[in-house]
């Protein structure tokens, strides 16, 4: 396959992907924009429950990173019917994790908040909403798991398609909830927690319509195969492991949190502004890291491990240029964004100088993304769940602790930290993905 060729495939799947996370990014911005206005405690309560239910989505979010990567190998080598089995008993586990969500957030919401250290005005605003957001968060956790057999099978303008629509509808439902406009009752935070549980509840409908109604025809979706228990044991082994991962990156950042939360609700609300907004870097690593799954999975289910390799390698390169581009843009004009969430100087000072630090650092955040992609895609995630808790207990969140709390570098300390933690830990699956035999990689499959 020519460059240009391989190019365009690869943005023919990331561009939708990266449409999708851009939609859920904006939703989370306007969403914060939205309910600004009622003052730094709400930003920082919606900061903070973001922080939380990152962690949450992180500790099950294995479940939907094992079933794309899986389901894009049984595509590549014709084994459709093993990966819709395996979706199904992923399924099967996500409503019991759902069930588990739930509890959790009926039982302990307002404890969960008074552990971040916030501020009692923080924990006494935030509880109902933090519980609305974990019941949506049940939904997301199952949707996750029919948009990894989306892009699995290469097909990611459908996922873009449900995420944008759900997104849109949070986004209305909160401007509508929060100030009483389009008919709704005015609800304050409250009521962008519910406009986030109902947003999650539709995409989770609409996922079910179409993975029974246009996946059906082309797949046999419906008809359910028999339970394989090797299988199972493989896709618990595989969602353990990538699941690991991302809470271990996930739980460092709400130890991150907490040392800023200390600080004062003047600096976390900014920190969670400018995490707001980095969180458009996110984007195209995101993006560009689920392509390099699909495209390495895919060729290593049809039994070519070099074009699998090739494949990754050009993916990251593409990621890289839409970074550095993004990076510039947020660099020169970090003040004028920052003050579009607060008109607080002590808010959005601190913002734009905490953007401006980390506008290029971020392009070792995508290096990170876009090979851990490519390692899922090989099923290397032994490899990726070490390095992830190394990396985060051993170095993140001591230099968090070194620079907040000992060296005193208040906010800007803290980012430090965790940009010096994304360089090293993008660097070092970088190596990895060029280190591994390619020759020996084979599809994952379950055993005895």
């Amino acid at each position: 396959m020519s460059l240009f060729r391989n190019w365009l495939q690869i943005m023919m799947l990331a561009l939708p992907s990266l449409f999708a996370f851009a939609t859920q990014t904006v939703t989370g911005t306007v969403n914060l924009i939205m309910v600004g206005h009622l003052g730094i405690v709400v930003i920082a309560v919606v900061g903070v429950s973001n922080i939380i239910m990152y962690n949450v989505f992180a500790l099950f979010s294995g479940i939907g990173h094992t079933v794309n990567y899986l389901v894009a190998q049984n595509y590549g080598a014709g084994e459709m019917r093993k990966g819709i089995g395996r979706t199904y008993l992923a399924l099967s586990a996500s409503v019991g994790i759902g069930l588990l969500i739930v509890l959790a957030g009926w039982l302990a919401s307002e404890g969960v908040l008074m552990l971040t250290g916030g501020s009692e005005n923080v924990v006494s605003t935030g509880a109902d909403y933090l519980e609305l957001r974990f019941y949506a968060m049940a939904f997301g956790i199952i949707s996750f798991v029919f948009h990894g057999f989306f892009r699995g099978v290469g097909n990611t303008r459908v996922s873009m398609i449900v995420a944008i629509v759900s997104n849109l509808i949070m986004i209305g439902l909160t401007y509508g909830f929060v100030n009483g406009k389009l008919g709704l009752p005015e609800l304050g935070v409250k009521g962008a927690g519910w406009a986030i549980l109902i947003g999650e509840a539709i995409q989770l409908l609409l996922c079910l319509i179409v993975f029974y109604g246009p996946m059906h025809r082309k797949f046999g979706t419906r008809s359910l195969p028999k339970p394989d228990w090797r299988e199972l044991r493989l896709v618990a082994q595989e969602s353990g492991k990538l699941g690991l991962m991302e809470f271990s990156m996930s739980v460092s950042m709400y130890i991150f949190t907490m040392f800023v939360a200390r600080i004062g609700d003047a600096a976390l609300a900014a920190n969670e502004v400018a995490l707001n907004i980095m969180s458009f870097g996110f984007m195209p690593a995101f993006a560009f890291g689920s392509t390099a799954t699909i495209l390495v999975g895919q060729e290593i289910g049809r039994g070519k491990p070099l074009l699998a390799r090739k494949a990754g390698t050009n993916t990251a390169v593409l990621g890289s240029l839409f970074l550095l581009l993004l990076g510039t843009a947020e660099l020169i004009w970090a003040v004028p964004i920052a003050r579009m969430f607060s008109d607080d100087p002590l808010v959005y000072d601190t913002a734009a100088r905490l953007i401006q630090v980390s506008a290029y650092l971020q392009i070792f955040d995508g290096l990170y993304n876009f090979y851990a992609g490519g390692l899922r895609g090989i099923g290397d995630t032994t490899f990726l769940m070490r390095a992830s808790l190394t990396l985060s207990f051993l170095l993140f969140v001591p230099l968090t602790y070194l620079f907040v709390r000992v060296a005193d570098w208040g906010s800007m300390g803290a980012w430090l930290a965790l940009y010096t933690f994304l360089t090293v830990l993008g660097t070092t699956v970088a190596l990895r993905y060029y280190r591994t035999d390619w020759h020996a990689v084979r599809l994952k499959e379950a055993h005895g």
